[in-house]
């Protein structure tokens, strides 16, 4: 049996990524044990399980060993750990090394962040009161208001010590965004757990039920199997975080309709003490100070600009990195762009560090991850790290996607990838102007990647129906490739080689049938004229007969 490997955060650090990409190539290679790895070099098990614990950066000869057991790269493993030992060596010369931060930049902050989650006392209170007295709340707000984080890091935290603030002990915790196929990928979650006590079912970003999953009928199987579970029999209690700008799709259900209406609670702008509390209080908690100046900068420039917290978030996570000593000043706050230029700064530093090649990978990454908004703003898409792969070289690929995970422009899972907040597709002028550009494209883009993927989960149907617009806009959409690598998957490619197949198939048969539509007139003509002829002569013989004697 392998040995069991804790979770790691690619975007936690440049350690941390590096031991994340070291366990990718493990999987890759088959999951080798660590002890067949062993064997294959002159390093211990444990040695080589360190290497991608994610603590500490390995040596280079235990990380070539490590490579070389996995049928690996050494050259391009040596180049990447030379290019983190430098990151570390200038942080340790900015005696920023290991230094936990305060601020979680464009993250939001999850259910182990609440030591460092403030100024949302007063909403935490009334949300942690409406879900004790109703068994299904919805949460509303803008984009930029911290729902994710109110739900993960101030409800949750709450319910897990529910003894010390008098609520009814859960039986379980369960936190989902619905994704693509809500019912079939969480169907699970929607039953309750065997155990004293309700389960507890937090739905983050419900509005993927209408960006993501298109397929009508599951979405709303999906919304009443919440509803459903959410009754006093059902023994869960449910908790939605949507969007303000979908609260009129929400209501075209009738019973969600019906429960927004009995227990719903809005997320505003946070109040100017409010900003205060969130802007000093995390640094408090790491042993920081944070200059009067910069605090009241900050105030003034996010309380009256709408979606400004995950501006605000990055801005002092960068003025942090940039600090004097234990004190973040005001001087490094406009070092780092400001409020919205730290946003575009940091991508900007990230895309510039590329070359050509992995620059327009980064770009068609980034584009994957849009979902081109249709009367409503862009959204954000989880795409799975395949599908991000399978575009042009996949070991490049992968160094595009560590190198955005660690400027923290990007999430990454084992599985998945999502870009770390809406925000960025406005705050960032590059990403915004290719959207942009390409909107009418990168909407057809992603009507092709969700029809193929359907496609593919059906078996490739090989007489699957592509209609002819579509098909002569994809083949507009295949020629327009920026460079000679081709933006689409090898399954969407398939695809539309299917569809298109399909099509001349059908065109050969209607044009044989056109053909067939001569010779069967004439053949008809043939026909009708020696039937004439038949019954002339046929006629003739009744007559003659009867005129002659007897």
């Amino acid at each position: 049996m392998g040995r069991q490997e804790k979770p790691l955060d690619a975007a936690s650090g440049p350690v941390a990524g590096f031991a994340f990409a070291l366990r990718k190539l493990r999987k890759e290679a088959g999951g080798p044990t660590y002890s067949a790895m062993a064997r294959r070099s002159p390093y211990s098990i444990s040695t080589l399980s360190r290497a991608a614990g994610g603590e500490q950066l390995p040596t280079l000869p235990v990380v070539l060993a490590y490579v070389n057991a996995c049928g690996g790269a050494p050259q391009e493993w040596e180049a990447r750990w030379q290019l983190v030992s430098e990151e570390l060596a200038v942080a340790r010369a900015q005696g920023r090394a290991d230094a936990p931060s305060p601020y979680r930049g464009l993250a939001r902050f999850e259910p182990g962040d609440h030591e460092l989650f403030f100024g949302r006392d007063r909403l935490v209170d009334e949300l942690t009161l409406l879900t004790t007295e109703h068994r299904f709340v919805t949460v509303f707000g803008a984009s930029g208001t911290g729902k994710s984080s109110l739900l993960r890091a101030g409800l949750v935290p709450r319910l897990r010590d529910a003894a010390a603030y008098g609520l009814p002990r859960p039986g379980a915790i369960r936190i989902l965004t619905p994704g693509e196929h809500p019912l079939a990928t969480h169907g699970a979650s929607l039953v309750p757990a065997d155990a004293v006590g309700d389960t507890w079912l937090v739905v983050d970003q419900f509005e993927e039920v209408f960006t993501l999953c298109h397929d009508e009928v599951e979405r709303t199987r999906f919304i009443d199997a919440l509803l459903e579970g959410g009754n006093p029999a059902g023994r869960l209690r449910v908790v939605l975080g949507v969007r303000a700008d979908f609260y009129t799709r929400c209501l075209d259900h009738t019973g969600l309709a019906a429960s927004i209406r009995d227990a719903s609670l809005p997320v505003g702008w946070m109040t100017s003490a409010e900003l205060r509390q969130a802007i000093t209080k995390p640094a408090a908690a790491c042993g920081l100070v944070v200059e009067r100046a910069l605090t009241e900068t900050l105030v003034e420039e996010v309380v009256t600009r709408a979606g400004g917290l995950p501006m605000l978030s990055h801005a002092l996570l960068e003025t942090w990195r940039r600090r004097r000593g234990q004190t973040l000043t005001l001087e490094a706050y406009e070092r780092a762009g400001g409020l919205r230029g730290a946003i575009a700064q940091s991508a900007e530093a990230a895309y510039e560090a590329m070359d050509a090649h992995q620059a327009e990978t980064a770009r068609q990454v980034m584009l994957r991850l849009i979902t081109p908004g249709d009367g409503a703003p862009d959204t954000r898409r989880r795409a799975t790290r395949a599908e991000l792969e399978a575009t042009g070289s996949a070991r490049q690929s992968q160094a595009v996607l560590e190198t955005l995970a660690r400027a923290r422009l990007i999430t990454l899972s084992e599985d998945s990838v999502d870009l770390v907040h809406e925000t960025l597709i406005t705050a960032w002028p590059r990403l915004h102007g290719w959207i942009e550009a390409d909107r009418e494209k990168l909407r057809l883009h992603r009507w092709l990647t969700e029809a193929a993927e359907a496609w593919e989960s059906v078996g490739r149907d090989p007489g699957v129906r592509i209609s002819p617009v579509r098909l002569t806009q994809l083949r507009d959409f295949t020629t327009t490739t920026t460079d000679d690598r081709s933006e689409l998957t090898a399954l969407e490619t398939d695809f539309i080689a299917a569809g298109t197949a399909t099509h001349r198939r059908t065109i050969r048969r209607r044009w044989a049938a056109r053909a067939t539509i001569p010779v069967l007139a004439v053949l008809a003509a043939v026909a009708g004229t020696f039937a004439w002829q038949q019954k002339r002569a046929g006629l003739g013989v009744s007559v003659f007969s009867a005129a002659s004697p007897g």
